[in-house]
């Protein structure tokens, strides 16, 4: 794998939105931020540009983000924000410049098709909160830990243990995002080999029944055969039909997911709650699980290119 290089004081990041629309407004908290860590904010030329519900048209929105992926004067692309609209343009990206001049690519959410494609191409990136969330005094904890990621400061997060978890142990290269994109990516270029990786996963607002037939069609498919370990984040805000699905939406994960071997760990805080701790993707990490906690730590020190 490649890594970016860490970022420091005087360096200069973009943001941009790959997907849904958004307003200056919405940005000032995060643009405050940003300043507040010594960073040049540059924003996307067609940011506040707005096509229905997305941010400007599919041509916009790839100018946008080819552009900023081929100035080498940028260190870190920030998305906005996720929702839709990512997969419209991801095939008409060129990540040649951009695979010999790597950057920080960061957000979640309809973000993991940026996700799953750079790393495709071997290089990391980071799953984490994103500008249009920085207003939320909650989300102070998941915007410290962006800071920290991005400027390359040591990383450990503890957490409760899971009366779910399975497994003492997990050690490898942790990708994934979120389960909806992961499931609507099978089959295209941008499909996930997680041969031997951990696979994260998390969601929102989907029907149990919904969740169901996606690990289905993810193990089906092979993405959940041959793992490292499985660490499942935020499964927030499920719905149900009027005759119950008859299980929680961890509940479903966990009976896929039975018949494997590998260390399984729920409760990972990341995804679509305020408590979303960044993750850099393509990195080798170690989770270790015992009835009292989990820690989630990086184990390799080298790896800025």
């Amino acid at each position: 794998m490649q890594f970016p290089s860490h970022l420091k004081p005087g360096d200069s990041i973009i943001i941009l939105s790959t997907a849904r629309k958004i307003s200056l407004e919405e940005l000032k908290p995060s643009l405050a931020i940003f300043e507040q860590w010594g960073l040049k904010v540059l924003l996307g030329e067609n940011l506040f540009e707005e096509d229905n519900q997305f941010c400007g048209t599919d041509e916009q929105r790839t100018s946008d983000l080819q552009n900023a992926l081929d100035n080498p004067s940028i260190k870190a692309i920030i998305c906005a924000r996720g929702g839709y609209g990512t997969v419209r343009i991801i095939d008409k990206i060129d990540f040649t410049t951009f695979q010999q001049h790597p950057k920080w690519v960061c957000g979640f959410s309809d973000v993991t098709v940026l996700h799953n494609a750079i790393h495709n191409l071997g290089i990391a990136t980071i799953h984490s909160t994103m500008p249009v969330l920085f207003s939320r005094e909650e989300q102070k904890e998941a915007i410290e830990s962006l800071r920290k990621t991005l400027f390359g400061e040591p990383i450990q997060y503890t957490f409760s243990a899971h009366a779910k978890n399975k497994g003492s142990q997990m050690n490898g290269i942790i990708v994934g995002g979120n389960l909806s994109i992961i499931n609507s990516l099978i089959g295209t270029s941008t499909d996930l080999d997680t041969t031997g990786k951990i696979l994260f996963l998390e969601d929102l607002d989907e029907y149990l029944y919904h969740i169901d037939r996606m690990m289905m069609h993810l193990k089906r498919a092979g993405l959940l055969t041959n793992l490292a370990g499985l660490v499942i984040g935020h499964m927030s805000d499920m719905n149900d039909n009027t005759i119950p699905f008859g299980k929680t939406a961890l509940e479903i994960i966990e009976d896929t997911v039975k018949e494997y071997n590998y260390p399984v760990m729920y409760g990972f805080l990341a995804g679509h709650e305020n408590q979303n701790l960044a993750i850099q993707f393509g990195r080798k990490i170690s989770i270790s699980l015992n009835k009292q906690n989990g820690t989630f730590s990086y184990t390799d020190n080298n790896y800025s290119v």
